[in-house]
């Protein structure tokens, strides 16, 4: 049997920061407020949109300047977003042998569904997800183990026969919280010491071990090896 794989998409599937931070950026500038540098922006990235705005915006923001900044943010991503959004080297030719091999596919992001969507559809024409999630109205977003679970049963398997596979913190306690596995990925936008804090089965350092771990390379001392 396969393992169902669930891909987080920024941080993981595609680099994503420059095109955030210009349209974090740009709203910012609109609203007439400094700008952050990207460092600062990638701390900021991983439980959606909004968040993303509260922690970019200045102390004290009230509502109606958090809603104008996530409406200009979401203007302006929409038709920026190919400036600053590459799949990470590899990782085109790692989905089509997982796809070859017979894995399910899914991606499971908080960031919003319509640009989730789009985003996967134009640069992994060639892939076929059976779920891509976004953030949506009514469905709580990860760490929360909805969108997972609605995955696996997509996927047709348990919870037990999924992985969760994400650059973040977020991605290793929805795994948990979903009753599946995880892999972290150490080439996104957090660091490997807090994929290890938070309890990842395995660190993928790059997409030979990705692949490797999907596969079910899953023993103990696999383990012991990537929390050092």
């Amino acid at each position: 049997m396969k393992h169902g794989l669930i891909f987080d998409l920024d941080g993981t599937l595609v680099d994503s920061l420059q095109g955030i931070a210009a349209s974090v950026n740009h709203a910012l500038v609109e609203a007439g407020h400094a700008t952050h540098s990207l460092a600062a922006v990638q701390g900021f990235i991983g439980n959606g949109a909004r968040i993303l705005l509260e922690r970019a915006a200045p102390g004290g923001a009230d509502e109606a300047l958090l809603l104008s900044l996530e409406e200009t943010f979401k203007s302006h991503y929409d038709v920026s977003w190919p400036n600053g959004t590459l799949p990470y080297d590899g990782v085109t030719a790692l989905l089509e042998t997982l796809q070859r091999l017979g894995h399910p596919l899914a991606v499971l992001s908080n960031k919003p569904h319509p640009f989730t969507q789009t985003i996967v559809s134009q640069i992994f024409p060639g892939i076929r997800f059976a779920e891509v999630l976004g953030q949506r109205a009514g469905i709580h977003h990860k760490p929360d183990p909805a969108g997972a679970l609605e995955i696996a049963e997509s996927f047709g398997l348990a919870p037990a026969d999924c992985i969760v596979i994400g650059d973040s913190t977020m991605d290793i306690e929805t795994a948990k919280n979903a009753g599946m596995k995880s892999i972290g990925v150490t080439w996104g936008f957090q660091d490997r010491a807090k994929l290890i804090a938070a309890g990842a089965d395995v660190l993928a350092d790059n997409m030979d071990d990705l692949l490797r771990f999907c596969g079910g390379g899953f023993s103990s001392a696999v383990r012991q090896d990537n929390a050092e």
